[in-house]
């Protein structure tokens, strides 16, 4: 009885577990009615979500609740006031809605923190943690991206090989019997009948006959018109950034000159995935490719985009540098004539100007993190537009105006709409992209990110399930996932760039930001070592800095790296021979089989045709045989005795031989290639102990 209790509780608490994971039963759900596919999306972002969250707690933990706790108050330095030209409209909805007014001097952006060294009594070292943290945040992104796709790969290779029999094992081993919600197992039986669909596909594909000549023309007239489109996108997104700076010089430009860009980028993100998707029709891939072929092309032009804007953005910031020079020059000299007013009329103290009325410069950095922001917040909102509109409006149009229209909306224009895989996950994937670039400049950008993954999630699991249907070809998710990772690893990667660019090359503010008065971002790191460490450790990181150090440490990973990919070859190939000689043993063993019970039936066929007397001479002959087989003495010079008339095929098996029961009352089996000895002692009724049976 305990040992049941104790089972019963294992059960209960593993699936106590399960019900802990969020959102797990909603995508179960989705699972069992849209496919493994559509469910690796909410998989993938619920991940993200997950990651995004460690994310914020690190970015609030070392930069954002030591600058309110230790910091110096909003209001007192520059840096953290509004000027006095831009307060008569810092709270209204037109410039809090462009991140401008109050909003662009608070928690929010670079600008706003300081650059003192130390802030509080625990002698906080803001400026380092704020590097450090601008750093770990991309470290850790790829720490876990990696083991993800790491652990995702082991535990597909641990599964084995499951094309054999796929239809045999979905019959009999689909059912789960331990299931007693009716709801669940109505799931259940969605579920495996679309896992009986994305097998039937798969198998389609696998006998599917074509004509490879034309299909090799098209895969290359399509791939040239997609090229084209991506060479166009880019050149827009080049020619309306370099306009938008134009817009910024008039006095009064309107909603769409300052949002020229956001709407652009928002147009192209929103029509040229669906004009990929008809374009690629002509090459008539199977489902799986087709996906990663439409999201490897989604992300080339994502990329593309992005790139151009950033390209354009740093044009701006070169300009924004010339003027802060300016800006600069004219700052220090009133500082230096007002101390050289006091110290004509004989003062000590500095004149007081108020944080309001102190010049600014453009605060580079600030402008960078809006303009991230921005793109951030323009892209959600236009998601759920489409949701809300272009899914859920197109639902209801469809579901109460079919009864009325002149042909069946359903199956017709507009029809139901499927889910976008393609377009969802190169949006989730590029939205976290910016979120990498944008955060070094605009900390609270993290925020708005996680928000926006909470909204989504609820959003587009409720759209999903009442707004949409189930794509006409189904297919299995495979390793869409650690296909999702990839990209998003090399998103990572090129969001790196940016910023590494800007912190080893373009000097900072002048006076906003906690790396204002360096020369570059990365001084912070020499002069922490320089003033808190011992001299003998800044000898140590001046040789580990030594180029030739760097290059060796480099070579050295790549000739790593080489090795390991080598020998990573090594055992899939070894791995793939093995399993095609397991599979040539299983068709030989299966042919001969099959050789074996063809023979024998075509002879009990040929015997059926023979005449009844034939037939009867033909058994008797065989009798014969077997009584002849089984009078032959054996090599103990002993004959098998055998009742009645049935043949024993032992003529080139092992020899049954009876001899004498032991005394004990049991019976011993033993066989072997050449003799089988059977050992008995039983008592049969009217006969004495000891007789054999």
């Amino acid at each position: 009885m305990m040992t049941k209790k104790w089972m019963k509780f294992k059960r209960d608490f593993e699936n106590f577990k399960t019900a802990c994971i969020p959102w797990e039963m909603k995508i179960k759900e989705i699972e069992s009615h849209f496919g493994s596919s559509v469910a690796s999306y909410f998989i993938f972002l619920r991940w993200m979500y997950g990651v995004n969250l460690v994310l914020l707690c690190m970015i609030l933990g070392l930069v954002v609740i030591p600058e309110l706790l230790m910091g110096q108050p909003a209001g007192t330095i520059p840096r953290k006031t509004v000027p006095r030209g831009e307060q008569a409209t810092a709270m209204n909805y037109g410039v809090l809605s462009e991140f401008g007014g109050t909003l662009k001097y608070s928690l929010l952006f670079y600008g706003y923190y300081n650059n003192q060294r130390t802030i509080g009594p625990l002698q906080y070292r803001f400026p380092l943690a704020f590097f450090l943290c601008g750093i770990g945040v991309f470290g850790y992104s790829l720490i876990v991206v990696i083991r993800t796709m790491a652990k995702n790969i082991n535990e597909s290779t641990a599964d084995g090989d499951d094309d054999n029999f796929t239809f045999s094992w979905k019959i009999f081993t689909s059912w789960d019997y331990l299931i007693g919600n009716p709801e669940t197992a109505d799931n259940k039986f969605a579920s495996i009948t679309t896992s009986f669909k994305e097998s039937i596909l798969d198998e389609q594909e696998n006998i599917k006959e074509e004509n490879i000549h034309l299909r090799r023309f098209l895969i290359v007239l399509a791939n040239v018109l997609i090229t084209i489109c991506l060479g166009g996108s880019g050149y827009l997104i080049y020619f309306v950034v370099q306009r938008s700076q134009e817009f910024k010089k008039l006095d009064n430009p309107s909603w769409y000159q300052n949002n020229e860009v956001e709407i652009v980028m928002n147009l192209l993100s929103m029509f040229c995935p669906p004009l990929f998707e008809t374009i690629a029709t002509m090459e008539n891939y199977h489902s799986r490719l087709a996906l990663k072929w439409q999201l490897g092309r989604i992300f080339a032009l994502f990329l593309g985009n992005l790139y151009t804007f950033l390209l354009a953005l740093i044009n701006d910031v070169n300009s924004k540098l010339e003027e802060e020079v300016l800006i600069k020059n004219t700052t220090m000299l009133l500082i230096s004539s007002l101390n050289n007013g006091s110290s004509i009329n004989g003062s000590t103290s500095t004149p007081f100007i108020h944080p309001a009325d102190m010049p600014r410069g453009p605060c580079w950095e600030t402008d960078v993190g809006i303009e991230f922001v921005k793109l951030t917040v323009s892209d959600t909102q236009m998601t759920y537009i489409m949701i809300l509109v272009g899914d859920f409006g197109r639902a209801v149009i469809v579901r109460f105006l079919n009864y009325c229209w002149c042909w069946d909306l359903e199956a017709g224009f507009p029809s139901y709409s499927e889910f976008d895989i393609s377009g969802n996950v190169l949006g989730l994937i590029f939205n976290q992209g910016m979120i990498w670039m944008g955060v070094f400049y605009a900390p609270g950008l993290i925020v708005v990110n996680v928000l926006r993954l909470l909204s989504s999630m609820y959003l587009q699991c409720w759209a999903v399930m009442s707004s949409n249907v189930p794509q006409e070809k189904v297919f299995k998710a495979s390793k869409s996932n650690n296909f999702y990772l990839a990209l998003l690893l090399l998103v990572l990667f090129m969001s790196l760039l940016p910023v590494a660019y800007t912190i080893m090359t373009i000097s900072p503010s002048f006076d906003c930001g906690p790396f204002s008065g360096k020369n570059r971002m990365y001084d912070v790191l020499p002069e922490t070592i320089e003033k808190d460490f011992p001299p003998f450790i800044t000898k140590v990181f001046g040789y580990v800095l030594n180029p030739g150090v760097i290059i060796a440490s480099v070579l050295l990973m790549v000739l790593a790296i080489y090795y390991l990919n080598a020998i990573s070859k090594a055992y899939r190939n070894a791995n793939i021979e093995f399993k095609k000689k397991m599979q040539r043993k299983r068709d030989d063993e299966k042919s001969k089989r099959n050789n074996t019970v063809s023979t024998n039936e075509l002879m009990s066929d040929l015997e059926e045709l023979l005449p009844p007397s034939v037939r009867y001479g033909i058994k008797k002959e065989t009798e014969e045989k077997a009584d002849e087989i089984y009078l032959k003495p054996n090599t103990n010079n002993e004959t098998i005795s055998r009742p009645g008339k049935l043949p024993l095929p032992v003529k080139n098996g092992p020899k049954l031989t009876i001899t004498k029961a032991p005394i004990q009352s049991e019976v011993v089996t033993t066989l072997s290639t050449k003799k089988l000895k059977v050992n008995a002692m039983r008592p049969q009724p009217g006969r004495g102990r000891g007789q054999t049976s």
